[in-house]
């Protein structure tokens, strides 16, 4: 038997959307990953960026189980001394909800150039309008 590797011009790349309105973010976050990691593929590599490019609609209406909502913090820092910043989980989603999406799929990214590659075909609105309609997207269910 010999191991077939594909050509990264032959990669066929399709558009899914993904709707989040009343999902968990974990299970809505891993599965995105997939996608975009290209793991449901049968030509999958862990070298390759085999994946698709998603559209994530309607992130204002994810949800989190148990007291995640109120006990989950996003940290960040000003690179100053005692410049630690926390936002709280209803917080963030009161400013930009998309991002509580793209922070959750990030983290199961690898932390490199490849998977920065993976997260440039990651789009997330908070309404259900995309701007993506030419390139026919089809709808991915969890």
């Amino acid at each position: 038997m010999k191991t077939v590797v594909v050509d990264t011009k032959s990669i066929k790349r399709d558009w899914y959307v993904l709707d989040a309105a009343d999902q968990t973010l974990g299970r809505l976050a891993s599965k995105a990953a997939q996608v975009l990691i290209g793991k449901n593929k049968t030509a999958y590599s862990p070298n390759q960026d085999h994946g698709d490019y998603l559209i994530v609609i309607n992130a204002e209406k994810i949800k989190l189980s148990g007291k995640k909502p109120e006990m989950k913090e996003y940290f960040r820092h000003s690179t100053y001394p005692g410049g630690a910043k926390f936002r709280s989980f209803k917080e963030q989603m009161e400013l930009d909800p998309t991002k509580v999406i793209i922070h959750a799929i990030h983290g199961m990214v690898s932390k490199n150039a490849r998977g920065r590659a993976i997260m440039r075909k990651l789009h997330v609105y908070s309404g259900t309008e995309h701007p993506h309609a030419a390139q026919q997207p089809k709808v991915i269910t969890l």
